[in-house]
């Protein structure tokens, strides 16, 4: 089953070509970040891995993290893009494959699935999540799309 993103939005940060291409081409930086532990906004990192939703290829992410309450289970991450008016593209791979990521948090690579947090339940979540890294909330302002909050759920064999 599909996750169903909301929609895009009209307005946000973008980027230009050259920028992005320089982004993608030091994407070694957020490995060597995640691998020693560091975090950003404060927030501890993970891997994650995703089915490209139109390539079928494998796909890295390195995302801040957040505790989901008491659960030991599951990770919440945001969909955020700095605040762009497109998701980001592991959102995308997360929506068509749910159940066909990974995550590497320490030294532990777990399989998982993705939901997507709605209604109070994610209100109540995004307040906590601006709470303990209130960079997040500055993003609502540069974007008119609803920011996708995601529940990853260690998948049991």
């Amino acid at each position: 089953m599909a996750l169903d993103l909301p929609p895009s939005g009209t307005r946000g940060i973008e980027f230009p070509r050259l920028m992005r291409r320089l982004m993608k081409s030091m994407s070694w930086m957020s490995d060597v970040m995640f691998r020693r532990g560091m975090k950003v906004q404060g927030r501890p990192l993970l891997r994650l891995t995703t089915v490209g939703a139109k390539t079928g290829e494998e796909r890295r992410s390195i995302l801040g993290w957040f505790e989901d309450g008491d659960r030991r289970d599951s990770w919440i991450v945001v969909a955020s893009a700095a605040g762009s008016a497109r998701h980001p593209g592991w959102a995308h791979n997360l929506a068509k494959n749910p159940n066909q990521a990974t995550i590497e948090v320490g030294d532990r690579t777990l399989p998982v699935s993705a939901e997507l947090i709605e209604g109070p339940e994610r209100e109540m979540m995004w307040e906590r999540i601006v709470s303990l890294a209130p960079g997040y909330g500055k993003y609502t302002t540069q974007t008119d799309r609803e920011l996708p909050v995601i529940r990853l759920v260690e998948r049991r064999s």
